[in-house]
């Protein structure tokens, strides 16, 4: 298979989910900044120009991070990234498409990107606060989910790694977790596929 992907974004939710179920890939770095996701080679892989992306043995690509954590789940049931219980399967969806969708996608975006949501500079200041209002709003949410339990539906699944790298934004940004989600965060900095990825990805555990 080969994983296309950038050190330090979403991508590393995946980077974990191949290490936990260890996996033989080829990694292929996309450098944002550069501009790689608009090259014609990787746009031929993935027509959106998203990351991440994994090609499959077979050659076809699957091109958002929910299909591939979904795919990985199902593809080797055995390791328990999926509950074999449909209620909480579903569950398992609900937060990690929280957590990609909302935190990521409305929260961490903003301030990221925040150009994408205003062209004039005077308007940025105000699309980062709402990003931040976002942000905090969506980790109190997850602490609630995290309540009396060490992984997001109790035991390890997909939505952990979804949740681990908007918490790992939050850190690397300054970002005070609350209590539950923090020490999720420290208990998925315990697990051995976590503390590889980051190093593999140039980050100090």
């Amino acid at each position: 298979m080969q994983f296309h992907m950038t050190p330090g974004s979403c991508t590393t939710g995946i980077h974990i989910l191949l290490e936990e179920l260890e996996l033989v890939f080829e990694v292929h770095l996309v450098n944002l900044l550069a501009g790689d996701q608009d090259s014609p080679a990787y746009r031929r892989i993935n027509p959106k120009g998203t990351i991440p992306t994994l090609v499959r043995d077979d050659g076809r690509p699957l091109t958002s991070f929910q299909s591939i954590a979904w795919w990985l789940g199902r593809t080797w049931p055995r390791r328990g990234l999926l509950p074999d219980d449909i209620d909480a399967q579903a569950r398992v969806l609900e937060v990690m498409d929280y957590a990609v969708n909302t935190l990521h996608g409305q929260g961490f975006a903003r301030i990221f990107t925040t150009e994408k949501f205003a062209v004039d500079p005077a308007q940025h200041e105000a699309v980062k606060a709402r990003g931040r209002e976002i942000i905090d709003e969506g980790f109190r949410i997850m602490d609630m989910q995290l309540a009396g339990q060490e992984y997001a539906i109790g035991t390890f699944s997909i939505a952990d790694a979804a949740l681990f790298y908007v918490e790992f934004w939050a850190d690397r940004s300054g970002i005070a977790l609350p209590p539950n989600c923090e020490a999720h965060y420290r208990r998925m900095l315990g697990r051995r596929a976590v503390r590889q990825v980051l190093a593999e990805e140039g980050y100090r555990v």
